[in-house]
């Protein structure tokens, strides 16, 4: 249902700092400027649905993200729906999955120690694993070491 075009478009989620999503999305290319979208999503199947308490506005007042907080990442697909209306009439609906672990942006690994001898020529590198909600053994990462002569 919904004027064709009205729809968002271009929707991205991601999970930063360990317990923090932003969802974005664009405008549909036939919606107006009294166009307004409603985010409303659903952790996981045994959770209640809920609309987004933070909202992400353009010049025009109208939602085009959210921020979440306290977000815990399960192997199961959240939903998301966005709706919405624009002069009393309905606009079509989007609807996603996403898995959430897919969508975690690492932080840095932690306590990067590095220590050099002189005489060998050889430096010893220790870390932690990055903070994440979901990841319980850290042998799951992988690590790159760049290293440059300066």
């Amino acid at each position: 249902a919904g004027m064709n075009g009205t729809a968002i478009e271009n929707f991205a989620c991601i999970i930063f700092n360990v317990s923090f999503m932003n969802c974005t999305w664009h405008v549909g290319e036939t919606a107006t400027e009294d166009t307004q979208y409603f985010l409303y999503w659903r952790p996981s199947e045994k959770e209640d649905v809920t609309e987004c308490q933070n909202y992400i506005k353009d010049n025009c007042g109208r939602h085009t993200g959210c921020r979440f907080q306290n977000v815990t990442i399960a192997n199961k697909n959240a939903y998301f729906l966005v709706n919405g209306s624009r002069s009393g009439q309905n606009i079509q609906s989007y609807e996603k999955k996403i898995l959430l672990y897919q969508i975690e942006k690492l932080t840095p690994p932690l306590n990067v120690t590095v220590s050099c001898t002189e005489a060998s020529h050889r430096c010893s590198i220790w870390w932690q694993p990055p903070l994440t909600s979901h990841v319980k053994k850290s042998s799951c990462f992988k690590y790159e070491i760049v290293i440059e002569n300066k």
